[in-house]
């Protein structure tokens, strides 16, 4: 019978190989399942900023190479998806590609809102392969406080005149 000695953090190296070759399997394959010719593509999946100003919140989107018509923006249960698709610029092997970098192919993201947005108040530009979306703030709803009154008397609401005799 041989002893092999266990050494913890060489087994800790190979888990964490694991998971990042798991990861990377999950992450960076198309939708698809591949191109077919072995090589992996990556998935592309936009940069976005969320911003919130005093009245909106302000969604930024970086979508280079794409046109207004190549997204949608949809807003559903106070939900806010964006989505669309990056067509590839070339076709297999035809002009000579040896590496191809920049990822392509369709994407959706979601944003859950507050309640209360108003979805036709919505706006949304497109300039320069940027993409922002203003969403307007729901108004607060404020509680309203309740006077009590003298028995026999009205209770009124604050700020109102009630007609109580003293």
């Amino acid at each position: 019978m041989t002893i092999v000695r266990w050494e913890p953090l060489r087994e800790l190296s190979s888990l964490q190989s694991e998971m990042n070759r798991l990861f990377n399997t999950v992450f960076d394959a198309p939708a698809g399942g591949g191109n077919g010719g072995g090589a992996q593509t990556r998935r592309w999946v936009p940069a976005m900023d969320l911003l919130e100003t005093a009245d909106h919140f302000v969604l930024r989107a970086d979508l280079p190479g794409m046109r207004r018509e190549d997204v949608a923006i949809e807003l559903e249960d106070n939900v806010l998806t964006l989505s669309g698709e990056r067509k590839a610029e070339h076709e297999e092997r035809q002009e000579g590609y040896y590496r191809v970098e920049r990822a392509f192919g369709g994407f959706s993201r979601s944003l859950t809102l507050p309640k209360g947005i108003d979805a036709g108040a919505v706006t949304a530009e497109f300039d320069n392969g940027v993409l922002e979306v203003r969403i307007p703030k729901p108004e607060e709803r404020k509680p309203q406080k309740i006077s009590i009154g003298v028995a026999g008397g009205t209770p009124a609401l604050e700020g109102q005149e009630t007609n109580s005799e003293s």
